[in-house]
């Protein structure tokens, strides 16, 4: 897995999801802001996640948690039951 860049801090993370309670804008095409880059941890299942440019596909599993880089489009579907949440992180 790749890692977040040296010198970032954690500011913020959604609250648990399961597969009934995915925000429909977290299925879609979306990006974080300029600077902030994510971590999606799953906890249970085994949620898709799909980078839109350049194109990828990961299953993400507990224990390996997918990397959302700064702009970059992407959207997580559920593949099951699911439970997962997002963490933000920026440059202090």
């Amino acid at each position: 897995m790749e890692r977040l860049p040296d010198g970032l801090v954690a500011y913020r993370r959604t609250p648990e999801f399961n597969q009934d309670t995915v925000p429909a804008g977290l299925q879609k095409a979306h990006s974080t802001k300029a600077g902030t880059w994510a971590l999606i941890h799953v906890l249970e299942g085994e949620p898709l996640y799909r980078i839109l440019e350049p194109a990828s596909e990961t299953v993400l599993v507990p224990g390996k948690p997918g990397l959302v880089r700064p702009e970059q489009l992407h959207e997580v579907q559920p593949m099951g039951p699911v439970r997962f949440y997002v963490e933000f992180h920026a440059a202090q």
